[in-house]
């Protein structure tokens, strides 16, 4: 059945309205309450450690909702259907934002592991159904990514049960969100640089996606999916080093130096700079830990530097670009961009120097809050009202 045009609301209009605005709150909550409980103690009311709380809901609280958001708005350009919009829409959000109290609320373990993973699955089916009816099948690959992620939420679950022996679940979910932002990267990232490229008049142009994209991916793949089973050892330690090697080649590849002077071009890249680096952290982590003593310093470069900047570049200009906006970074974006790019570099250093630790952890935390109520504040406004009308059109 043929989905009607919608004229409700705006802010049920287009996905990444409602869940990229629930995913800037949570990146300026969650950190300050993690901060908390780290440094001060506490146990939170569903009695969870607040370590796992922690890791779980950046991973499959923020990340799921930036990642809803995205599949959701980007899908209907992908099919030529029209978006999930009002109803729908909202009892999606409200799916989401039920996971996040289960989290918190001191209820039945059962019920918080199926409350919660209710979301991703949903969405899972939702992409799938999309991707189906607009017979898009080239996209197939980012919904079985994003079944994956939903089964690692199951398996997190299953594992804080007792049922499962095993800590894969963050690993693999880490590694899932990684290789999409390997491909889904792999495509925007060069493609708006080559439009600014064409647009400012230079001759540089980045290198179209070829068989070396392929077997960079598909190492990637390989040694990512070797570390969320076996994250020590010399084969793991380098296979990773080695895709980091090659990930940078292919990011050097997109001729990223070019477009300085567009904020909204170069973030893109420096967030995809945090994929070589968090993929060679692991692997000297894994093959020599003399060097690099704890694999967090890998890991935090993946999440806050690779996640973290990777969505919130991909949130502001996406919500420019739908809202009718120029798509222009401004002041307010650029210091956006800089405040948490240096809180995943003091994170990162946190984790390789001990005596930089805690310090580091605090002012990591602190400027990572900042650049999210910046991103709140700034972009909040946009995505609740409708798009603007240029006069004239």
């Amino acid at each position: 059945m043929a989905r009607k045009q919608y004229h409700g609301p705006a802010f049920l209009s287009h996905g990444f309205r409602l869940f990229f605005l629930m995913a800037g709150l949570s990146g300026f909550l969650l950190v300050p309450g993690w901060l908390y409980l780290f440094f001060h103690g506490g146990t939170l009311p569903s009695g969870m450690v607040s370590l796992d709380w922690h890791i779980h809901e950046m991973i499959f609280g923020y990340l799921a909702a930036v990642i809803a958001g995205f599949l959701l708005t980007a899908i209907p350009n992908w099919t030529g259907r029209l978006p999930i919009s009002g109803a729908p829409l909202a009892c999606l959000v409200l799916l989401w934002f039920f996971g996040r109290v289960l989290m918190l609320a001191p209820v039945p373990d059962l019920v918080r592991a199926g409350g919660d993973s209710l979301f991703l699955i949903i969405m899972t089916f939702v992409a799938a159904r999309e991707v189906k009816a607009g017979k898009n099948w080239r996209n197939a690959p980012v919904c079985l990514l994003v079944g994956l992620f939903a089964l690692g939420n199951i398996t997190f679950h299953v594992e804080r049960l007792g049922m499962l022996d095993s800590d894969v679940a963050v690993r693999a979910a880490l590694s899932v969100i990684s290789v999409l932002i390997a491909l889904i990267g792999g495509r925007i990232v060069p493609s708006f640089t080559t439009n600014w490229l064409i647009k400012s008049g230079a001759a540089a142009r980045p290198v179209p996606f070829n068989s070396f994209d392929k077997a960079v991916l598909a190492l990637t793949v390989l040694a990512l999916a070797f570390w969320s089973m076996a994250p020590e050892g010399t084969p793991t330690g380098v296979m990773l080093i080695l895709a980091g090697a090659l990930q940078f080649v292919r990011l050097a590849r997109w001729q990223g130096w070019v477009p300085w002077r567009n904020a909204l071009v170069l973030v893109l890249h420096v967030a995809y700079l945090w994929l070589p680096v968090g993929l060679v952290l692991l692997g000297f982590a894994a093959a020599l830990p003399e060097v690099v003593p704890m694999p967090s310093a890998g890991i935090h470069a993946l999440t806050a530097g690779l996640m973290g900047m990777m969505t919130v570049a991909v949130m502001s200009r996406a919500t420019l670009g739908h809202t009718g906006r120029e798509l222009a970074a401004g002041a307010v974006g650029c210091w956006l961009y800089v405040i948490l790019f240096t809180a995943a570099l003091l994170r990162v250093v946190a984790s390789l120097i001990p005596e930089f630790y805690a310090s580091g952890v605090m002012m990591s935390g602190v400027l990572w809050s900042l650049a999210f109520l910046i991103f709140v504040v700034h972009y909040g406004a946009m995505m609740l009202t409708p798009r603007l009308v240029i006069k004239g059109t």
